[in-house]
Order: structure tokens, then sequence, then C-alpha cells
């Protein structure tokens, strides 16, 4: 197998297969980072006497021929060749001779993974967010659509007081609000520079580790080279943290239509074709969809967990098993996009039900505003209480159904506009542009 750091020895083949495990499959997810990372090192090479103009001009063409062949799906990671950084450097030298192998000076395999792995998980999380911000404008749409669409809410799993669905809708689109802080400040600690920490511990090149930080759109670098090092997994365990709490928001909504679209509830109901039907029951609508994403945002839910599990009780520096922090976060990202994904499409066909409250069996939710409308009318609230509770008891309780409650983020003052304007502040402070201009600028 083809390595940067081989000299004569070969390892055993056993060893290699184990340790190698699924880490070039990842690698190829990484690829298209891999070269806009080494685009911006040569860069810097070259403009501290590293690297000469011509083998600048014959690099960086090579790469960005790379580039365009990894966005066309026509790069691959060959057999025998260990990663996507000696596929990379492979390539160059068979392509353009030995200007490809000045492309390592200054840098260690450690700090040219880090730098992949933060490009990667910045692009990542801004489709999170892109998904996030999607779901949350369906959200917005469906909860002011239906806010005069009064169900049950519930304490305990029993009847408690009334709801609408325009709280149902609206309340999942703050969670997201309040999800995207935590995905912001872990796109924060991602996007930065670790790039010129070398193995951890620097370089004794004169490396421009700002002109890198800018050229990759960065908002900073990682100062300190071993802290660079030591970001490695706590990145990924902030991350985590971060996904688990989409994936928390998803997971009630999916219970909750789970439990809304039973026979027993009966609030929504979907499509035929986006339910499935039981072999033996003709009467059943199940709602696979919802009950598959609940699963999935479950597992997401360890996720934090699993990765604080691998790196705890690492001392500072490089170990091989922050290799296998690629098998939880990758397909984690995949697992919530789709999640996201698939909430969407079913939310845009949710039907809802219109007259859920005539039913009897709803009368008492009406309880509290018996008591409150009493007080409002000069009963204190005790005698108001007591005064109820005794007419729901002799079964002579007829409510008055009309709700009428106006105060900030109720039934009738969802507060919609406010929770709009704070998901925009969230997402003002990602600024992706910045991020664009840079890359485009590095492959033009």
């Amino acid at each position: 197998m083809s390595k940067l750091w081989q000299k004569t020895t070969n390892v055993n083949e056993l060893v290699e297969s184990f340790t190698v495990g699924r880490d070039r499959e990842f690698d190829q997810q990484m690829a298209a980072f891999d070269v806009l990372g080494s685009l911006a090192h040569t860069q810097m090479l070259q403009s501290i006497g590293l690297m000469s103009k011509e083998d600048l001009q014959l690099v960086q063409g090579e790469l960005k021929s790379i580039y365009k062949e990894i966005q066309e799906n026509n790069f691959e990671i060959e057999a025998g060749v260990e990663d996507v950084h000696s596929q990379v450097e492979m390539l160059l030298t068979k392509r353009i001779g030995d200007a490809g192998k000045k492309i390592h000076s200054g840098r260690s395999r450690n700090d040219q993974v880090l730098v992949d792995l933060k490009l990667f998980f910045r692009h990542e999380l801004q489709q999170v967010v892109e998904e996030v911000q999607h779901l949350f404008t369906l959200l917005t749409e469906l909860s002011e659509k239906h806010k005069a669409v009064l169900l049950p809410g519930y304490t305990h799993l029993q009847v408690a007081m009334p709801s609408s669905f325009g709280l149902w809708f609206g309340a999942y689109a703050e969670s997201l609000v309040d999800d995207l802080e935590l995905i912001l400040a872990a796109y924060k600690i991602t996007n930065k520079n670790p790039l010129g920490s070398a193995a951890g511990y620097g370089s004794s090149f004169p490396l421009n580790r700002t002109l890198t930080t800018q050229l990759l759109g960065f908002d900073n670098l990682n100062y300190n080279v071993v802290y660079a090092q030591m970001g490695r997994g706590k990145t990924e365990r902030i991350i985590a943290q971060a996904l688990s709490a989409v994936a928390a928001t998803l997971a009630k909504m999916a219970m909750d239509q789970c439990l809304y679209l039973s026979q027993n509830f009966a609030f929504v109901s979907y499509p035929e074709n986006l339910t499935t039907g039981s072999s033996i029951m003709p009467h059943k609508k199940n709602p696979d969809v919802w009950e598959i994403m609940r699963g999935k945002c479950n597992r997401l839910q360890a996720l934090p967990n699993d990765v604080a599990m691998m790196t705890t009780n690492l001392p500072s520096g490089y170990h091989r098993e922050m290799q296998l922090l690629k098998e939880l976060l990758f397909p984690a990202f995949a697992e919530l996009k789709s999640c996201l994904h698939m909430a969407h499409f079913m939310l845009q066909h949710v039907e809802v039900k219109t007259n859920i409250l005539d039913d009897p069996r709803y009368a008492y939710l009406f309880s509290v505003e018996e008591v409150n409308r009493q007080v409002l009318e000069g009963v204190p609230f005790r005698d108001a209480y007591k005064k109820v509770g005794l007419a729901i008891e002799q079964g002579n309780f007829n409510p008055d159904k009309t709700v009428n409650h106006t105060h900030e983020g109720s039934i009738g003052n969802l507060g919609t506009e406010h929770i709009t304007q704070a998901m925009h502040t969230v997402l003002q402070n990602f600024k992706f542009d910045k991020v664009a201009v840079a890359i485009e600028q590095l492959v033009k």
C-alpha cells in the first residue's frame, strides 16, 4: 500500500487491514477538502520562498484539475493507496513530476487531516443549517395556517388544557431556533484553522498561518499548535452535541405524529401513499416514516456519548483511535439531513382535523378556562377552583368552549414574527457568504 510515511519496511498485512479499517471509505468524502487545503498551503509555501512561482503554477493547475474531477465524481482512492492525502500527492507527482513532491513541506499528515476534517465539518454543518431553515419555514407557515384549529393539550398524557395546531407547529419551529444556536457554537469552533500545527508542535519553517486562514475562509486560527491537535475529538464532541439537539427535536415531533395519527387520537391524517398497511389488518395506516425517524434520531442522541467514550482520558497529542471518529460523525450528518428532509416532506402533506374538541371526552379541557372566567368576574381563585371541581365531581360541568388567550406566545398571540426574527438573527451569524467567496477565489 502506498504511504506518505513508508521507508523500507512493509507493515504486516493483518496489522494494516485492522488499523486502516474503513478510513479510505470516509476519506473519499474528504477529497475535495484535501485539495482545498493543498491549494491554500502551496500558495503559502510560495509566499515564504519554499516553492518557486513555476512550481506553484504547475501544482495549482493540477490541483484544480483534480478538484474538478472530484466534483464530477471521477476521483477515487485507488486500491493499494493508503488515504486521500497519498492519492492526491501521488496523482500530482505522476502528472507534473517533482513539483508534486513539494506540497507536504511545513505540514504533517496530522494537521492535513485536521484541516480536511474542519472543512468537511463546516460544509456539512452548513447543509444541516439549510435543512433546518427549510423545515423551520414550513413549520411557521403551518402554524399560521392552522392557528385557529384547537386540539387537546396534555400533561402526564392526561387531557389538560386547550392547545392549537398553531401552538404545536410553532413550538417545534422555536425549538429549532435554539437547536441552531448550538449548531452555531459548533460551527464557530469548527471554523478555525489548524493548518501549520504540523504534528502538533509547529514547524521550524516560517509558516504564514494567517494567510492560509484567509485563503480557506476560516474565521480565525487555532493559535496554540498543541491545542490544534487537542481540538481533534473536542470539535467532534461539540458537533455531536449540536446534532443530537436537532435530533431530539425531531424525535419528539415524530412521537407526537405517531400518537396523533393513531385511531385513539385521530388528530391528523396523511395520504395513503405516505403510510403503510398491515399484511392482515386492512384498516391500518402505519406511520412508518415517523417511526423510522424516531428511531434514527434516538440513535443520534447517543452520538455525544459515543464520541466522549472514544476520547475519554486520552493525553495530549495525536492518537490513532481519532480515526474512528469519522465512522461516528460522517454517517450522522447523512442521517440527520435525511430525517430533516423527510420531516419536511411529510408535513407538506399533513391534514389536520378541525373539530377535535367537539368530542365530549375533551370537555374537561375547559375547566381552567371556567375557573379563570369566574376569577375575572371577581370570585377568588381558590373559591372558583373548588366550585368548578365540585361541578366536575357531580357531573354538572357544562363548559363554555370559548378560548380567549391573548398574552405573548399563547393560542391567540403566537408570536410567529418574533420566532422568525430570532431564527433570522441566528442565521446571520453563520456568514456562509464569506466562506463561499474564499473557496471560489481558491479554485477559480
